[in-house]
């Protein structure tokens, strides 16, 4: 396999730095970034960079599901999930005040 390929006149790379997988997605690199991080994105980190195969990461957001994404917190395949307020501790909570 090539590392690049034609494609209507213009050279289109099978390997992609973060920058234009990215672009590929249609999202920012700071959102990239931030999925890169927190899903299993196929990538190979080569030194400093991460690279990416276009056709991987293609097959990557085409095998992933809206459902697994909305259920991934609570386990229940029937009912969307509500986000999850943590619980705050009150500010005054260790202050030992005597009246």
């Amino acid at each position: 396999m090539s590392e690049e390929s034609e494609n209507q006149g213009g050279v289109v790379r099978d390997i992609l730095t973060i920058e234009a997988a990215a672009e590929l997605l249609g999202v920012s690199v700071k959102t990239f970034n931030k999925v890169l991080h927190t899903q299993n994105i196929p990538a190979r980190k080569i030194g400093r960079e991460w690279k990416f195969s276009r056709r991987a990461l293609i097959e990557w957001v085409g095998s992933g599901r809206s459902k697994d994404f909305y259920n991934q917190h609570t386990g229940d395949d029937d009912e969307p999930s509500k986000p999850i307020k943590p619980e705050r501790a009150r500010r005054t909570a260790g202050w030992n005040i005597e009246y």
